[in-house]
């Protein structure tokens, strides 16, 4: 009988917690200037979470899903990605679109309830935040496929939580992508916690990466919270991807600092010493021990990132709070590309409704 634990998951690791290398890199990943973008894009996500949260506190956001711990996956993977590939993100992937261009002020037009936020200014083909759990690996299937029949050398990237591979989407969509070889990147941000269900919990496989056996496809572990490993891994499943070498699951090891979303209390159900233990894996902490470490950046210099950081959130958050509110006849303008008669009319008199209330 074969045991369906004993899949062998290679599992990569270059810059470890206490800032040492442990694997030799290529030239892109050590050069001083891509770690540097890293950094910065790991620490403009953090800083617009927490006053993303703060903004909430104060109800001038709605209920908002935290990042924080996660930073390093995204940043790594807007890096990784080509301008034409497309995202197919979930509620955590800030540093991503950070990194691919989107800005903080859309961000917070979405979690205020607007849906322009999600009408992004640059790479406006990378799909809305997705926030029903595995439905987007179905959308990510469709779109690595267009790309295939079109010949084009671009690839898909999804990515999901460890909740999300508990659903038959997911099975659904790994299953079509290795059929069809298809140019679509899985990525796993494994943080531990489906809400408060925690990973060991949810299934009793050894890996999340082993369930890509059920398709066909090559799988990997790396360390989420190493931003190079997510770096290193993240380009070269890129890379086969783009050749032709088809589909792929990648899972990053990470956890959740904060609460699932600011309608959550983790506290109840996540014990203060585990959450104390994973502070010490912080991956922004992990690659500044780096810098300073090996001479690249000095504090000062550190500040003036973190000065930096500051005042794009700023300004980003007075654009947000500034933008005027849509009127409400506007729900009738995305629903069809020629409005049915029987809808202007109604469009008229709700348009109508609000001039006399207003």
């Amino acid at each position: 009988m074969i045991n369906s634990n004993s899949a062998n998951i290679p599992y990569y690791q270059y810059l470890d917690h206490q800032g040492h290398l442990r694997l030799p890199l290529e030239d892109l990943s050590t050069n001083t200037d891509n770690l540097i973008d890293f950094y910065r894009v790991m620490l403009l996500t953090r800083t617009f979470d927490l006053k993303a949260i703060n903004l909430q506190r104060t109800g001038k956001l709605g209920t908002y899903a935290s990042s924080l711990g996660q930073e390093a996956i995204g940043a790594a993977l807007g890096a990784a990605m080509s301008e034409d590939d497309v995202l197919a993100p979930t509620y955590r992937d800030y540093a991503a679109q950070l990194s691919r261009g989107i800005k903080v002020s859309e961000l917070l037009l979405y979690w205020g309830g607007d849906e322009r936020g999600m009408d992004y200014q640059y790479v406006r083909q990378d799909l809305p935040i997705c926030v029903p759990i595995a439905s987007q690996t179905c959308h990510a299937v469709g779109v690595a496929y267009a790309m295939k029949i079109r010949k084009q050398k671009r690839v898909a990237v999804c990515i999901i939580g460890d909740g999300a591979t508990s659903k038959g989407d997911f099975y659904e969509a790994m299953n079509a992508a290795g059929v069809w070889q298809l140019p679509l990147v899985f990525i796993i941000a494994n943080n531990q916690w489906a809400i408060s269900l925690p990973r060991e919990k949810q299934t009793n496989t050894r890996t999340l990466a082993q369930k890509a056996a059920s398709a066909g496809i090559p799988s990997e572990q790396f360390d989420g919270n190493d931003v190079i490993a997510c770096y290193e891994r993240i380009s070269i499943a890129l890379k086969q991807a783009r050749k032709g070498e088809g589909a792929c699951l990648l899972e990053a090891l990470t956890y959740r600092l904060s609460d699932h979303t600011t309608a959550d209390d983790a506290g109840r159900y996540r014990p203060p010493e585990a959450l104390k233990e994973q502070w010490q894996y912080d991956p922004i902490v992990r690659l500044k021990t780096y810098f300073l470490e090996h001479g690249l950046l000095n504090e000062q210099e550190l500040n003036a990132i973190d000065v930096s950081c500051g005042d794009i959130v700023s300004q980003q958050v007075d654009e947000y709070l500034n933008t005027a509110a849509q009127t409400p006849e506007s729900m009738f303008d995305y629903l069809y590309e020629n409005l049915p008669e029987s809808l202007q009319t109604q469009r008229e008199e709700v348009k109508q409704k609000g001039l006399e209330n207003g």
